[in-house]
Parts: structure tokens; C-alpha cells; sequence
């Protein structure tokens, strides 16, 4: 018979799903993990059932029927594709979301778990890091900070309606291991990078753009940090990132590489003419809100979840470079390394038209 916690995880599959799925398998309190995601992964661990499920289609009495008696409800799954449709990742991220949320309130799970993110944040400083108190409005322009700080109002909403439900909102910075990495160049980077090519003594330089100071954070850390948060009483949002802080001056170290001033004026106007041809999947308005992103302050997790990162922000990128050389993924369909048709198929495809 099995005994402890049941939890469930939407977007088991992806590269915070397999995370957190990990760290909670390894946690003898944790009794069962039911995994929710649209395709079902080769991958798995001992106390995972996979439930293939769309969250935007599925009928109310489907997702009752895999909450119920569920003690935690973790809700990771998020999809950046098509980034140039943001009717559609507003359907799936959002309303996807809602549906979940509003069928935890049904079915009276004790615990809601949200991933939210630094891009809920509103712009802020990049010399001072700020608490969890900074006002989460995002960057309206850009579709991932707009749909992830309209959620944070929704959950203000929802936990006035509920207030029965423990809810945690785990806030992290940018996330990284090596089997995310290709999925993260399909995402952000396309078809076209030459990921062979990034490694030290082969990328000469690196920019130094005005701003572009952000905070990283190793993938399992995050994992860890939802296992305490599903275990301990807590409620509320935590900051999730590792130091030292990401710039071009660590990215130069990592790299081998000499950094080169490049004034921000420059770099926006490319982005949105490679954005405008379909060389890149991600739009000049994530630039502009990743510029504007505050540096967070960690000390709420720190003291309240006892949770210390392993890995260090540095260990992050390198792991996430190493994988770009390699391709390396994992046997989901979200972490693949390669896709049907390749880098082709991307290029086909529209390159951030991708459903």
C-alpha cells in the first residue's frame, strides 16, 4: 500500500518538470508523482504515473478526475512556442493555468504550487537585489512577462476565494542544466546558432550591453527548492536564483573570451530585423524586458524553505554551454535533443512559429 504525499506535477516533461519530479521521487515522504503532460515521455522514475493530458482541451471531469485526493499540486507546464502567436501561448499559459488552479479549488487540494518566474517582476535595479514585495507587473511588450504577471494577479484573486489553499509561488531566475540546453537554443537562440563553435578559444568575444545583468539558477536547485516548499507549511512567493550575478564579464570568463562594450541602441534593432526574418525565435521585446529585470534577493527562501543552491550560477551556464556543444537532451518529447527534421524542420516551421 502506498503511503505519504500523492503530488501532482503539470509539464512534467519539461526541463523544471524533470526536476522537481527527481527530487521528489528521491524524497521517502513523497509517496506517489502523477505527471501531466500532453505527450507522454520514455523517461521516468519509480514513483511516477504519467497522465497524457492537455490542459486547454481536457473536460472539467479529466481534471478532476486526476486531482482528486491529491495532497500537492505542482503546476509547472508552460509552452514558449509559437512566440509569434501570442494569442496561442496566452491560451495555453494562461487559460491552461486557470483551468488548473480553478480545479485544485474543486477539488479541494490542500496545496497549490505555481512556478512563476524573475519576468513576473516589474523593471528594477540591476546594483541592489529586491524582496519578494517588488511589484509584479512585467514588461507589457513582451508576451512571457505579460502572461506570467497576469497570473500572479489571478492567484492574488484566487487565494482571497480560497483561502483554505496553501499557495507557494516559487519566483526563479533563468534555469539551466545540461539536458535543457537544446530545448532552451530552440527557444531562444534557433536554428541558426553554431553551438558547435561555443566553446573557449573558439568565441573571440563577448558583448557588454548596458544592463544586460541577470541571475541564473541550476535546474535541480529549483527542484529542490519545490520539494521543501511542498513539504513545509509555507506560503507565499520565494526568490530562487544562485550567485554570483550573470554578465558579460562571467560569460567572457567562462568562455575564454575578451568582452567588447556594445551600446544597448545597437543590439535592439538587430534583433528585431533577425526577429522580422525569421532568424530568431525570440522578439526584441524579451530583450527589452530582460534588460529591465531586477536582481533578486534570496534571503526569504533561504531562511524560511532552508534552501542553499548547490550549484553555482557559473556551474549553470557552464553546464548549459557544455550541452549546447554536446546536443544534449533527455528522452521527453520536450527535451529531445533533435526534433523531426532537424534544424530543417525549424527553419520550415518559421522559426518561433512552432506550436
Amino acid at each position: 500500500m502506498t503511503t505519504g504525499l500523492r503530488v501532482v506535477v503539470t509539464g512534467a516533461t519539461g526541463n523544471l518538470g524533470t526536476s522537481v519530479i527527481e527530487a521528489l521521487d528521491e524524497d521517502p515522504r513523497i509517496g506517489s508523482i502523477t505527471g501531466v503532460a500532453r505527450r507522454a515521455p520514455e523517461w521516468s522514475t519509480p514513483k511516477l504515473h504519467m497522465e497524457t493530458l492537455d490542459l486547454t482541451q481536457a473536460a472539467e471531469a479529466e481534471l478532476d478526475r486526476v486531482l482528486t485526493g491529491a495532497d500537492v499540486v505542482i503546476h509547472l507546464a508552460w509552452a514558449f512556442q509559437p512566440t509569434r502567436d501570442p494569442v496561442t501561448t496566452w491560451r495555453v499559459n494562461v487559460l491552461g493555468a486557470i483551468r488548473v488552479f480553478e480545479a485544485v479549488a474543486r477539488c479541494e487540494v490542500p496545496a497549490l504550487l505555481y512556478s512563476s518566474s524573475v519576468g513576473a517582476y516589474s523593471p528594477g535595479p540591476k546594483d541592489r537585489t529586491v524582496d519578494e514585495h517588488w511589484p509584479t507587473h512585467g514588461w507589457p511588450s513582451a508576451a512571457y512577462t505579460r502572461e506570467k504577471s497576469y497570473l500572479e494577479r489571478f492567484l492574488d484573486a484566487f487565494g482571497r476565494s480560497n483561502p483554505q489553499t496553501r499557495i507557494v509561488r516559487i519566483r526563479p531566475a533563468f534555469v539551466f542544466k545540461r539536458e535543457a540546453a537544446s530545448e532552451q537554443r530552440r527557444i531562444f537562440a534557433g536554428p541558426l546558432l553554431p553551438t558547435g563553435l561555443i566553446r573557449p578559444g573558439l568565441v573571440p568575444v563577448v558583448p557588454d550591453i548596458p544592463g544586460l545583468r541577470v541571475q541564473a539558477v541550476h535546474s535541480a536547485d529549483v527542484g529542490e527548492a519545490f520539494r521543501l516548499a511542498t513539504l513545509n507549511p509555507v506560503r507565499g512567493p520565494f526568490n530562487i536564483a544562485a550567485e554570483p550575478v550573470v554578465d558579460a564579464a562571467l560569460l567572457a570568463e567562462l568562455l575564454g573570451a575578451r568582452t567588447v562594450p556594445v551600446p544597448r541602441w545597437a543590439v535592439r534593432p538587430a534583433l528585431a530585423a533577425a526577429w522580422q526574418l525569421r532568424a530568431v525565435p525570440a522578439s526584441a521585446e524579451l530583450f527589452d524586458a530582460v534588460v529591465r529585470l531586477p536582481l533578486m534577493d534570496t534571503m526569504r527562501a533561504k531562511t524560511d524553505l532552508a534552501w542553499t543552491p548547490r550549484y553555482t550560477a557559473a556551474d549553470a551556464i557552464g553546464e548549459f554551454l557544455t550541452g549546447l556543444r554536446e546536443q544534449s537532451g533527455m528522452a521527453t518529447p520536450r527535451l529531445r535533443s533533435r526534433r523531426p527534421g532537424g534544424r530543417l524542420g525549424e527553419l520550415a516551421s518559421g522559426v518561433g512559429g512552432e506550436t
